[in-house]
């Protein structure tokens, strides 16, 4: 009797670390929390259960009990089943559990049994992947892969690593591969999803939601990630559906909290968003959307201290968020810190592209900081929307240097980056353009890696090929990034009509992009579409309140033009309350301020604009 339960064991654990090949029936977690039941009963008495012990653990892993699987495996060990077979088991609870070296140490502790080398080789793909070693989960998960070719689950976890590697097209290719070998897998399905995401757009990722939730409709991974991109899309109510599903499967879960704190902030409350988000303990502090969206939390509810601790840990991790400069700014402002606040807004104010916000708040810091020169000069190019001098990208010894490092290992990304940069501002778009297609070449897969080359072909003045680059980029990553690089180079390329269509697929995909519908709004513009300029010009407003010029601007001109004087009035003088020297919006507005009557408030108006002579 033994004997047999010995041999059922390690068939089922050997059946198990094989994966399934083909379709398989969908297990609800009320199906698979009643069969653990039924186990439980049928090993509580029984010493020799060992195969019911390995079922036990299978289930636990599908429910995401790492705990539970790891006791269900070190019971079957104790029943006498086979340590070499079921030790990739007991390792790969102790990984579920956030023990990676726990798991690895046990990977190590005895032998393998040859059937479970697969099994072994992905816990240990999974772990170094989680560590960040890319190149150790690299080995391992090929030789996982050897094992284990047709199993549905791994090359999920294949897709994960390829995309952790930038390479989206290798990605792909694993997760399409796992749905082909399992078309019910729910986890490749979710996977799928967010490829989708960012390759096609929001929309376009919906379906393959759904699909992964017709297939395991208790997969709270799924439905977190559905709702995050039901909010991006303004679909708010069905948002909120799908996280009171997920939070029904994992109570406490701090993603939960996080989306349900992102949707009181639009919403306004404020208060109930820092509620929500302090419910999250300290698990997410570290993402960085968390961090962005405390610190506007806390600036709206007068916390500005606490807003630029926010902010300034934010920029630790990415130094280019330029929204968090805002924030650190403003915050730093509103708490009496004009010091701290010029300092945080130099890396914006000091491009050639700074917005007039950032121009205008620092004008009034270095008014306050009493540097009147300083502050004028800020003042005007805000009100003349111009661009100033761009700071110098790196002295000659440190190009020479890059150069250098970069010729040594042409095919190393932190090496030929900066030196792809550095020739470009130097102007030697011709070295930039032959280091990225180089860098292209070994990285197909990789939408950065097209990104650069069209980076560099822009600057050389190589529209073809820019839009090419993007093109292929985009065909990876149709994001914000590609899309608007791709419209700019066609623009250039002296195809307006694609690059209105590049931005309008952007705005039908991406409809929480605030720069496509400003760039549709502009189309509509041209085209006097008022209404639909109107309708994406509006959006954009909601989303950042009247604080651009030329979004009030534009609007005004289509509300004078569709006849409504008193609203294209009222805009026109939120615009020249916010940049008052700008001579555009004082003829505007002096132009409404006629129609409505008032010729002296006009003509003062004007006057003023002709003295300023912008």
């Amino acid at each position: 009797m033994r004997q047999g339960r010995f041999w059922t064991g390690t068939l089922l654990v050997a059946a198990m670390l094989a994966g399934c090949g083909g379709p398989r029936p969908v297990d609800t977690r009320q199906a698979l929390e009643q069969r653990r039941a039924e186990l439980q009963d049928a090993v509580a008495d029984n010493p020799e259960a060992i195969a019911e012990r390995v079922e036990l653990a299978r289930i636990a892993f599908r429910l995401g009990d790492g705990v539970a699987a790891g006791a269900a495996v070190k019971a079957a060990i104790d029943a006498g089943g086979n340590e070499a077979m079921l030790r990739p088991l007991l390792a790969r609870a102790f990984a579920m559990q956030g023990d990676g070296m726990r798991a690895l140490q046990t990977l190590d502790a005895g032998p393998i049994a040859p059937e479970a080398m697969g099994e072994a080789a992905w816990v240990a793909g999974n772990v170094h992947l989680d560590d960040g070693d890319l190149g150790a989960a690299r080995d391992a998960y090929d030789r996982a892969v050897r094992e284990l070719p047709r199993s549905s689950a791994l090359w999920v976890d294949v897709a994960r690593f390829r995309d952790a590697n930038a390479d989206t097209l290798g990605a792909r290719d694993a997760i399409d591969y796992a749905i082909e070998l399992d078309k019910a897998n729910g986890a490749a399905l979710a996977y799928k999803a967010n490829l989708i995401r960012t390759e096609e757009g929001l929309t376009a990722s919906l379906e393959w939601y759904d699909a992964a939730l017709a297939a395991d409709p208790d997969n709270a991974g799924a439905l977190i990630d559905q709702a995050a991109t039901l909010g991006d899309l303004g679909r708010y109510r069905d948002m909120l559906g799908a996280l009171r599903h997920a939070a029904t499967l994992t109570p406490g879960n701090p993603r939960i909290y996080y989306l349900q704190a992102v949707l009181a902030a639009r919403g306004g409350n404020y208060r109930l968003a820092r509620s929500l988000l302090q419910r999250t303990r300290g698990q997410m502090d570290e993402v960085p959307g968390f961090m962005l969206l405390s610190a506007i939390v806390e600036l709206e509810l007068g916390g500005e201290a606490v807003a630029a601790t926010w902010a300034d840990r934010l920029l630790s991790e990415q130094p280019d968020n330029m929204t968090a400069r805002r924030i650190l700014a403003l915050s730093d402002w509103a708490g009496g810190d004009a010091d701290g606040a010029a300092e945080a807004l130099i890396p914006i104010v000091d491009r050639d592209d700074a917005d007039s916000w950032s121009l205008l708040l620092a004008g009034r810091v270095a008014a306050e900081l009493g540097r009147r020169g300083e502050s004028a000069d800020y003042l005007a190019r805000a009100a003349s929307l111009s661009r100033g001098d761009a700071a110098p990208f790196a002295a000659d010894n440190d190009y020479g240097f890059l150069s250098m490092a970069a010729d040594a290992e042409p095919l190393n990304p932190a090496r030929a980056i900066p030196a792809i940069g550095a020739d470009i501002m130097a102007g030697q778009a011709g070295r930039a353009i032959e280091r990225a297609t180089r860098l292209r070449d070994a990285n197909r897969g990789v939408a950065d890696a097209h990104i650069l080359l069209g980076d560099a072909a822009m600057a050389g003045g190589q529209f073809a090929l820019a839009v090419q680059s993007y093109r292929a980029a985009r065909d990876l990553d149709a994001g914000e990034r590609t899309t608007l690089r791709l419209a700019h180079a066609l623009f250039r390329a002296g195809d307006a009509a694609g690059s209105g269509a590049a931005i309008l697929a952007l705005r039908d995909s991406q409809p929480s992009s605030i720069a496509a519908d400003r760039l549709a709004g502009h189309l509509a513009m041209d085209l006097e579409h008022w209404d639909q300029a109107i309708a994406h010009f509006e959006r954009v407003r909601r989303r950042i309140g009247n604080r651009d010029v030329v979004v009030l601007r534009e609007l005004s001109k289509a509300w004078g033009a569709k006849g409504d004087r008193a609203q294209a009035t009222r805009l026109i003088a939120l615009a020249y309350r916010l940049q008052p020297l700008n001579a555009e919006i004082m003829r505007l507005y002096a132009d409404r301020l006629a129609e409505a009557g008032d010729a002296q408030g006009a003509a003062d108006l004007r006057d003023k604009a002709r003295q300023i002579g912008r």
